[in-house]
């Protein structure tokens, strides 16, 4: 599968309870759906040859042999398709009734996976009709394997099944395939509908499938199902290590379809070194295979991975981010028992951030905001309308202000090392910079004080800060920042209405730039995005790239869906090209950061979360992001 990714499916056929002949008809109806939609694995729900509310009819042999001519129709219908499907078929074994998941691909029925916890409680009474799953794998018509330890696997992609009640035991049999390797599991479900039920199921797949790092497929029955007491409603769903891919709720004769990326999880599993795999030697392997082929994505991309994407989510969030950025000040206050909280006040959002946490911490001391020392320090390229937001919000939040002119400082020091002030060089940039960080540092000396950074996490990675200049702090609250994020935490302060909103927004619609090239007729003339590229491209590669591990080549084509219509593929593939390069070369600025609060999954923090030579190499990096223009060409 090309970039790890596998197309599954949930099907709930339309059915009649005990009649397997028309039940096997709309269950092929349904294949053939899939085949056309490119599904490689297809889930039915639980007994779905027969229907799963028969009952004392389980007990009828006609209807067992039934069952069986039609699971032989259903197989012979999938010579030619390489789908993997998994059908609900009641097995005799032995002179014993199964309540079975049959694998069946390419006209072949591979394997027949047995149900473990059989629910004799309320309304359901499986142990009146069935036998639970032996513990031994024994073997049907000799070669074809029956029991509850069954993989079927290609490749890195290893897929085995359970059956409902399975799944809301306390111990699951896909713990068990977990932890012998499967990365897919599939639930062949009649889970009838009650008030609540809907809530609690989901949150159980989605539970299960990041406690497992796997893939789950959750194919439930649907209204065809309903009689006497119970209602079925086809709630199926589909998830990936936690997260919610795809799901249906009240469908009947309809398809529910998403791809899980198997690398995605095999990453995650070799992060997690609590991750154990225990190779239990009775399980059985079923080789499989899957024909290569092009495939549509159709799980959501999104392009601000960062970035909560439901709005009822991004206050909290936000709220959340502040208050552990705060913490962490706090903390290294009352460590420190410093009198004053430094920061060098640009105008500019990150240290816009980085003063409202520092004003928060300050608030849960219960100290005065005036312990907060703001300080702007204009220079060459210093505009009225940043110095004057500066201003205007120290005296909005009630912190100390300060304001220390440092060009006299810099046209010294060019005088001292021999730099013409007119050669606007990388020189002439980072003077300023390393300036305004000395005068930072010995002013916090001054009053008993720590210098609180205001760089973010996009900027690390991208090396786009001054090395021992705003590099450097005391103590970096938006180490763990990326910028799209510090855009959104900076405007839900606005939306609050305090008395800094009105600045606030005004900071929000000025261009991020650091401001050491003069300006031009008054407005900022050097635009950070317009050197170094998008900020929300960026925050995309960086997540997946440090986050999961993905090589530029997959970042790219994901990159090209979640930004579709916004840019086209040659500007993603230069910024991302860009971004490679830097993002290597600069690591020696990232192993040697100084502290800030870890408050999501990616940070660079050297001393926990992100440990890399300094000289490492990104040629083979570029070379497969390189060949995708190749294949094009």
């Amino acid at each position: 599968m090309r970039d790890g990714f596998i197309k599954v499916g949930a099907a709930s056929p339309k059915l009649r309870v005990g009649d397997p002949a028309y039940n096997v008809g709309k269950m092929i109806e349904l294949f053939r759906l899939a085949a056309s939609y490119g599904v490689n694995v297809l889930v039915y729900p639980e007994l779905s040859i027969t229907g799963y509310t028969c009952q004392d009819l389980f007990l009828q042999e006609t209807l067992i042999k039934k069952a069986v001519d039609a699971l032989e129709e259903f197989a012979n219908s999938t010579n030619g398709h390489d789908i993997l499907s998994f059908v609900g078929f009641p097995l005799m074994h032995n002179g014993k009734l199964y309540n079975t998941a049959a694998a069946i691909q390419s006209g072949r029925i591979l394997s027949f996976t047995a149900k473990t916890n059989l629910p004799a409680y309320s309304e359901f009474q499986e142990d009146r009709w069935f036998y639970p799953s032996p513990e031994n794998v024994s073997y049907v018509a000799s070669s074809v394997p029956f029991g509850n330890k069954i993989i079927h696997r290609c490749g890195n992609i290893a897929i085995a099944a359970e059956i409902c009640e399975d799944l809301w035991v306390a111990r699951s049999p896909s713990l068990s395939h977990a932890e012998n390797g499967a990365n897919i599991i599939v639930n062949l479900s009649a889970s009838d509908e009650v008030i609540g039920k809907e809530e609690y199921r989901r949150n159980l797949v989605l539970m299960q499938s990041a406690k497992l790092i796997s893939g789950y497929v959750y194919a439930d029955a649907a209204e065809g199902e309903s009689t006497t007491d119970m209602v079925f409603t086809g709630a199926n769903i589909i998830a990936e290590n936690g997260s919610l891919l795809n799901e249906s709720n009240f469908s009947t004769g309809s398809l529910t379809i998403s791809e899980i990326d198997v690398d995605r999880l095999d990453e995650e599993r070799r992060r997690e070194n609590t991750f154990r795999l225990s190779y239990d030697p009775s399980y059985v392997t079923v080789d499989i295979s899957f024909k290569k082929r092009e495939m549509v994505l159709t799980r959501h991309i999104d392009a601000y991975p960062f970035v909560p994407s439901k709005e009822d989510e991004k206050a909290s969030r936000c709220e959340k981010i502040l208050t552990l950025q705060a913490l962490g000040l706090k903390k290294r206050v009352e460590h420190t028992n410093s009198s004053k909280l430094v920061i060098g006040l640009s105008g500019g959002l990150d240290s816009t951030l980085a003063l409202l946490v520092s004003v928060r911490a300050m608030d849960m001391l219960g100290r005065p905001r005036s312990d907060v020392l703001a300080i702007t320090m204009p220079c060459f390229g210093t505009t009225k309308r940043t110095k004057s937001n500066a201003e205007r919000l120290a005296d909005a939040l009630g912190v100390s202000f300060e304001q220390i002119d440092i060009r006299s400082s810099v046209l010294q020091h060019f005088k001292d090392i021999g730099q013409a002030s007119t050669d606007l060089s990388v020189t002439y940039e980072n003077a300023q910079a390393r300036e305004r960080t000395q005068v930072l540092m010995d002013k916090a000396n001054q009053v008993g004080g720590l210098v609180v950074g205001t760089g973010d996490l996009s900027e690390l990675a991208l090396g786009w800060a001054t090395y021992n200049g705003d590099h450097m702090s005391n103590y970096a609250v938006n180490a763990s920042i990326p910028k799209t994020l510090v855009r959104h935490i900076v405007s839900y302060v606005a939306d609050l209405g305090g008395a800094e909103s009105d600045v606030l927004k005004d900071i929000l619609s000025t261009p991020v730039s650091p401001e050491l090239i003069p300006p031009k007729d008054g407005v900022i003339s050097q635009v950070t995005e317009d050197i170094v590229g998008p900020y929300e491209l960026h925050d995309f590669f960086l997540y997946y790239f440090v986050r999961f591990g993905f090589p530029p080549s997959k970042i790219y084509r994901l990159a090209i869906i979640a930004f579709r219509g916004s840019y086209s593929d040659d500007v993603i593939f230069k910024w991302l090209e860009t971004f490679i390069k830097r993002f290597f070369s600069q690591q020696f600025k990232r192993s040697c950061l100084p502290d800030g609060p870890k408050v999501g999954s990616v940070t660079f923090s050297p001393r926990g979360d992100w440990r890399m030579p300094s000289d490492a190499s990104s040629k083979a990096f570029l070379e497969d992001l390189y060949s995708v223009r190749e294949k094009k060409e």
